[in-house]
């Protein structure tokens, strides 16, 4: 039976990408800012890709790019409401777009979302209790 491993994200900018994603957390060597394909290990064993649009190109003339924050919506669970304030307030801050502001969520959840250099959502949350 086939086992899920891993989602990949398309990117414009390769270095660009993987510098917002490392903000959060995931370990990848600078090296890899020059590749086309990129592979980094998460907790749970799952692989998170990185592929280049030209990369993608390469592989079938009829692939054709997402538009921005359409195929892909990660979450990063922080340690508790501060760190989702923090962690927003440092991505704002290094020049990435927020699109919602850190609030305590119906559900239960201190909630924020940030968009990578692609316009992919990223969420950031932890229990408010």
């Amino acid at each position: 039976m086939p086992r899920f491993d891993a989602i990949g994200i398309t990117v414009k900018d390769m270095g660009r990408s993987l510098a917002f994603y490392r903000r959060l957390g995931l370990e990848m060597p600078d090296a890899a800012d020059a590749e086309s394909h990129v592979s980094a290990d998460l907790p749970g064993g799952l692989r998170l890709m990185f592929d280049t649009v030209e990369l993608m190109r390469s592989l079938g003339p009829e692939w054709e790019a997402p538009g921005p924050g359409r195929g892909v919506a990660l979450a990063f669970l922080c340690d508790g409401p501060g760190q989702v304030d923090d962690t927003y307030a440092s991505l704002v801050e290094a020049g990435y777009t927020g699109r919602t502001a850190p609030f305590d969520a119906f559900w239960g959840q201190r909630y924020a979302t940030v968009l990578d250099p692609d316009g992919n959502p990223v969420d950031l949350f932890a229990p408010l209790a």
